[in-house]
Formats: C-alpha cells, sequence, structure tokens
C-alpha cells in the first residue's frame, strides 16, 4: 500500500512538472540552460583559468631566457608534427567551430583542447607572436560538444551548446562576461544575432568567469585618465580615427589570409611551415634588438595608454603575428590585435586631437572589431574594460571599423547573413572564403 501510495505520489508529480512545463516553456528553457551552462562554466572557466596562468609562467620564463627564441623554428616544426599526423581534423581551429555551429556534424574531437593549449604554450615560450582567444574559444568548444551525448542535445539545441561554449571561453579568458556573449552571437554570422542564445550564452559567459575569478586569476586593467565631452568635432576625430582602425583591420584580414596561401602554396610539408615562420620571426626579433612585439605584447599594450609610443609600433606587431599565425603556430589573433590597435591609437595623436589614452582605447577595440565583424561585443568590451564614459566614442570608432573592413575577416568561414552595403547584396548567405 505504501509502495503504491508513493509511486502516485511521483506519478502526479512528474505529470505536475510536464504541464507547467508546457504551461511556461520560458522557465522550462531558462532553468535546463541554467543547468546545462553552469556544468559547461565550470569547465571552460577552470580551463582559462589553468590556461592564463601556464601563459604567464611561460612569458615570464621566456623573458629570462631569451636563449629560448631561437628554438622557435624546433617548436614550430614539432608543432607541425603533431597536428600534421594526429591532429588534421581540428586543424581549422575556429572555423571549425563556425563550421559546427552553422552545420552540426560530427562531434568536435577532445583532443582539439590539449593540441592548441601545447601549440600554444609552445609558441609563446619560444617566442612567438601570437594570442591567446583562439586557444581559449577552441578549448572551451571541444570542452563543451563532450556534453552534446550525455544531455542528448538536439541538432539545434547543440549549436546553441557551441555558441554558449565560445561565450565562456571569451568571456572568461579576457575577463569580459558581456562582451563574450555577444562576441559568441556576433562571429560566425555576420550582421545578424542568433537571439536563441542569448540566454544560454550569457548564463555561460557570466559563470565561466566567475569560475576563473574563484581560481584567483588576475585580468589586466586598463585606464583611460580623460575622456572629453562630446561634441560635433570630437565626433568628426572619431569618424577620422575609425577609418584608419577599418583600413588596419581590412588590411590585416587580407595579409594573413594571403600569407597562409603563400605557405601552402610554396612549401608542400607542413611541419616545414612553422619552421620556416620561426626562422623569419625568431630573425626579425634578433634584428630589431627586443621582445616587445612577441608573445601577448600586454605591457606595450598597458604602456599605449600612458605614454608616446614609437609610430611603428603597431606596424612591426602586425608583421610579426601574420608570420607567426599564418605559418601554422598556435595562439589567437585577438590580442595582437589589442596590441596593433592600441598602438595604432596612439600613433593617431600625434595628429588627432583628442586623448592619447582615449585613442589607444577605441583602437585596441575598433581594430578586432573590423577584423571580426563584431562591433557590438567589442563596444561592449571597451565598456567592460574602461569605463561607460568611453562608450560613445568607442562605438561610432567600431562601427565605422566593422563597416571600411568590409566582407574581409580572420575568420575566413563567417557567413554573411546580412550585407553592410547595398551593393554587396549578393554575398549574403555565402561564406567569406566563397567570396
Amino acid at each position: 500500500m505504501s509502495k503504491n501510495k508513493h509511486k502516485s505520489i511521483s506519478q502526479k508529480l512528474v505529470f505536475t512538472v510536464k504541464l507547467f512545463s508546457r504551461k511556461n516553456p520560458s522557465i522550462s528553457y531558462i532553468l535546463q540552460w541554467t543547468f546545462i551552462g553552469s556544468i559547461v562554466a565550470f569547465f571552460i572557466g577552470s580551463a582559462s583559468a589553468g590556461f592564463l596562468q601556464s601563459l604567464d609562467w611561460v612569458t615570464n620564463f621566456r623573458e629570462n631566457n631569451l636563449w629560448l627564441i631561437v628554438f622557435l623554428p624546433m617548436g614550430g616544426f614539432l608543432i607541425g608534427l603533431l597536428y600534421f599526423y594526429f591532429g588534421k581534423e581540428v586543424e581549422a581551429g575556429n572555423n571549425l567551430l563556425i563550421d559546427t555551429i552553422h552545420e552540426p556534424k560530427q562531434l568536435i574531437p577532445l583532443k582539439m583542447a590539449p593540441f592548441v593549449y601545447f601549440g600554444t604554450i609552445v609558441t609563446h615560450l619560444l617566442g612567438g607572436s601570437a594570442g591567446r582567444e583562439g586557444t581559449a574559444l577552441q578549448m572551451a568548444g571541444s570542452i563543451a560538444d563532450q556534453f552534446s551525448k550525455p544531455f542528448k542535445l538536439t541538432p539545434s539545441d547543440r549549436k546553441i551548446l557551441i555558441i554558449a561554449a565560445v561565450a565562456g571561453g571569451f568571456g572568461s579568458v579576457f575577463g569580459t562576461p558581456l562582451a563574450g556573449a555577444v562576441f559568441a552571437m556576433e562571429f560566425f554570422l555576420i550582421g545578424r544575432i542568433q537571439y536563441h542564445a542569448l540566454f544560454p550564452a550569457f548564463i555561460t559567459a557570466i559563470i565561466a568567469d566567475i569560475v576563473t575569478k574563484l581560481w584567483q586569476v588576475p585580468h589586466t586593467h586598463y585606464h583611460i585618465s580623460s575622456i572629453p565631452h562630446i561634441s560635433f568635432l570630437n565626433i568628426i576625430y572619431s569618424l577620422i580615427a575609425g577609418i584608419f582602425f577599418g583600413l588596419c583591420a581590412l588590411t590585416f584580414s587580407k595579409l594573413i589570409n594571403k600569407s597562409n596561401n603563400i605557405f601552402k602554396s610554396y612549401i608542400s610539408y607542413p611541419p616545414l611551415r612553422p619552421f620556416i615562420g620561426g626562422i623569419l620571426v625568431s630573425c626579425i626579433v634578433w634584428a630589431i634588438g627586443t621582445t616587445k612585439y612577441i608573445g601577448l605584447g600586454i605591457p606595450t599594450i598597458v604602456q599605449s595608454f600612458d605614454k608616446q609610443l614609437p609610430a611603428y609600433d603597431f606596424a612591426i606587431k602586425m608583421v610579426l603575428t601574420i608570420i607567426t599565425l599564418s605559418s601554422g603556430f598556435k595562439g589567437g589573433e585577438v590580442t595582437p590585435l589589442f596590441f596593433i590597435g592600441a598602438t595604432l591609437g596612439n600613433a593617431l595623436g600625434l595628429f588627432i586631437p583628442l586623448p592619447t589614452a582615449l585613442l589607444a582605447g577605441m583602437g585596441f577595440v575598433a581594430v578586432f572589431a573590423g577584423a571580426t565583424n563584431t562591433p557590438i561585443a567589442c563596444s561592449i568590451m571597451a565598456i567592460e574594460l574602461f569605463n561607460v564614459e568611453c562608450g560613445t566614442y568607442v562605438a561610432i570608432a567600431c562601427i565605422v571599423s566593422y563597416l571600411i573592413s568590409g566582407h574581409n575577416s580572420i575568420y575566413r568561414r563567417q557567413v554573411v547573413g546580412e550585407a553592410k552595403h547595398k551593393l554587396y547584396y549578393n554575398h549574403e548567405g555565402k561564406r567569406l572564403n566563397e567570396l
């Protein structure tokens, strides 16, 4: 009797929950993605924390042992061998994530995470010029996709999961969860935002950022000391700066893709590409006599907000980053783009009468916005990193840069959801590598 009674109560409870879910689908959706997002965010935030700590360690070790740069070509050859013989299916990196969001097929291999982690650590240890966002996104995407089968996710839910993972990876590695969430919804489809992924992206990014901070991993802080009042003249100055940032983003995107094609065309054996790239980078570093342009370059980014730097800093960083990444080293383009944008903004301060720190901050996010086609995320990122007072200036710079860069990107598998200009309506629905 007692058993039957408990069974009856249990059945009623299940029936009540199902009825409630049918009548309140939004509540069910929120609970479902809070649960999934929290679990995924814990692993992503922890992975980002370990990755950031590792980067700090290898960067400090390299700067105290500069002889390591001599071994950059051998490190590149090792990375090339690893991916050529064991990692061909994950070599596409961030573009694989974009393809999975658009057309989810096979599960993203979990080995993508350790492979890109190892490749990035070796790149930074031996003096390559690379970033960290690519690694964070790939680690997050590959980790999150392993939960697709246990949670029995449908293909449409799996798309949301990868978007949420990208949000968590980006938000936790930079300490900008709001920007991370919006970036994840912007970066794979130009001109359109997928609002069905809004809540999962935000909840995952916020929790992943909290987890990273619980591991006591600090993020770099930037400060814009003086922000002038908005005026017609200052808006014009911002437009001019945005044009320069957009041209820089356009140049970077075109050159890195062109350089990638050159390495593939002239060097048939893939492991030799980063070997040759490593020789070029190490020779350039030896010739210029400084290591300020390799690695993440965060000290120089911070300096760009405080004092006038050589006007050519952004160009040297661009050259070294393009050689490093297009030849096959691992990492990411975003932090180098921060460097390039901030130092370009610093240089623009020589003839644009806006505060140097403000121009550096505008360039920091605007070049990134133009090179990734994510103007909204970059505007939000500036507000999270700097302060809300700079919002109008950075938004103008990011949007203008986004428009000027055209249908070009560091992510060649992006799909044009909505063309930037009327003249390019025939681009809609196509991937950038098809244009």
